[in-house]
């Protein structure tokens, strides 16, 4: 066999392996996303806890049911912009609740609302009682680098970001969000339809795992005709 052919094979081989590799990488963060997932989704389905056992560690808050009780600050409350249901623009409402014996108020995600251009609406409609006593499901907030407040509209937020945001409150407020939990079918005139909670998908590692094994797959079988035509 000729030098060049050796180093073809030799090429061939490496870029097969590193290909197998990445597959099988690929299929172990599917197995990663599919523990994740079923953690998340178990807290999601237990009996809601009081706010008062949240726990610190934020991520182990994430997606947990929690019962609360507390009073809407609709003075302060702002807009988390460019939302969309079932293709329609909008923003979700986002409104602080004071909760008895705190002084850390926690931020309430009390559902959707349309806007044409996914950030101007009229929250005069959507004042629910200022009382409420609900069931909800923890969120975190992001950190993004970028402008997380829109320069347009008065308490708009792109997204969820507790640093930039905790500085347009008049008081803490809880290092993670809650959202609200109930009809989301045709409810009541001043209420927004709530958020449901997002749908654990698997991801594309299921995908980027077939395309590599499928680049492993061409380069052996490119090398065993190169090796046959010669």
């Amino acid at each position: 066999m000729k030098p060049r052919d050796i180093a073809f094979v030799i090429l061939g081989t490496i870029v097969a392996a590193t290909c197998i590799r990445l597959g099988i990488w690929q299929i172990d963060r599917l197995s990663e996303r599919r523990a994740y997932n079923a953690e998340l989704r178990s807290r999601a389905e237990t009996e809601p806890i009081d706010v008062a056992g949240v726990p610190a560690d934020t991520g182990e808050a994430h997606y947990r049911r929690v019962r609360v009780t507390g009073t809407y600050d609709f003075g302060n409350e702002i807009i988390l912009t460019s939302r969309s249901r079932n293709g329609s623009p909008g923003v979700n409402i986002i409104t602080p609740l004071q909760i008895p014996g705190r002084d850390t108020a926690v931020l309430v995600n009390r559902g959707w609302i349309y806007a044409p251009d996914g950030m101007t609406v009229d929250l005069s409609r959507w004042i629910e009682p200022a009382d409420m006593e609900g069931d909800t499901y923890v969120q975190t907030f992001q950190a993004r680098d970028g402008a997380v407040k829109a320069t347009t509209i008065p308490r708009a937020y792109r997204w969820m970001d507790h640093t930039k945001m905790s500085q347009g409150f008049p008081y803490p407020i809880a290092p993670y969000y809650l959202v609200l939990i109930g009809n989301t079918v045709d409810p009541p005139a001043d209420v927004p339809p709530r958020v449901p909670v997002p749908p654990l998908d698997e991801g594309s590692h299921r995908g980027y795992a077939f395309q590599w094994f499928s680049f492993a797959a061409i380069s052996i079988i490119g090398m065993l005709l190169y090796l046959r035509r010669k």
